[in-house]
């Protein structure tokens, strides 16, 4: 656990880190019956695993101890991160990271309409940004109605948000890849633009 890639079991289960056993226990039991790779509609084996991997540590008394050690320590340094990042980038920043993500959600919204939302530690993983400082935008983006949370508890845009995105232009890193759709098995490259 004190390696450089940290899980975030209570993100993979999409719990609060004050969640009891019993909350832990429901929402495995939704999460598993979702992504088990038998259910034809919505079964992912590498979502199955994520959550089993985060239901073995966190439903276990001792094993939770010890990651909540290694959680607060890493959501520690994340603050640190956050204050020496506010402290240099201003609003221009802000709104060139707002623009990335709604960029991210039109482009998987454009790939599979049927399936448009993303999971937030999906999102933390490509950007690399704290999920403190994605918390900041996404609840711009809601309060804008420019996305909005799915049936999955995942974020998709929202037509306001379709709108917003296409008068202010795509906008991401050369090397940013959506995560590989286990429908449509290819990747797509996101457009490079410059946040100036």
């Amino acid at each position: 656990m004190n390696s450089i890639a940290f899980d975030d079991y209570y993100e993979d289960l999409q719990i609060s880190p004050n969640a009891d056993l019993e909350t832990i226990e429901r929402i495995y039991r939704l999460l598993a019956k979702r992504y088990h790779p038998d259910n034809k509609k919505t079964g992912s084996l590498d979502k199955f695993n994520i959550i089993n991997k985060a239901h073995q540590v966190l439903s276990n008394p001792e094993k939770r101890a010890a990651y909540d050690v290694v959680y607060e320590e890493k959501k520690n340094h994340q603050w640190q991160a956050i204050s020496q990042i506010s402290s240099h980038d201003g609003y221009e920043q802000d709104l060139y990271n707002r623009r990335c993500l709604l960029s991210i959600l039109y482009i998987k919204c454009r790939e599979n309409p049927s399936d448009p939302g993303i999971g937030l530690w999906h999102l933390e993983k490509m950007l690399g940004w704290p999920e403190n400082v994605m918390e900041f935008h996404f609840w711009y983006l809601k309060e804008k109605s420019y996305i909005r949370r799915d049936e999955n508890g995942q974020l998709a845009i929202t037509v306001t948000g379709v709108d917003k995105i296409e008068q202010d232009g795509l906008v991401l890193g050369k090397d940013r890849l959506l995560p590989e759709s286990t429908e449509e098995n290819h990747r797509l490259k996101l457009i490079k633009d410059d946040p100036t």
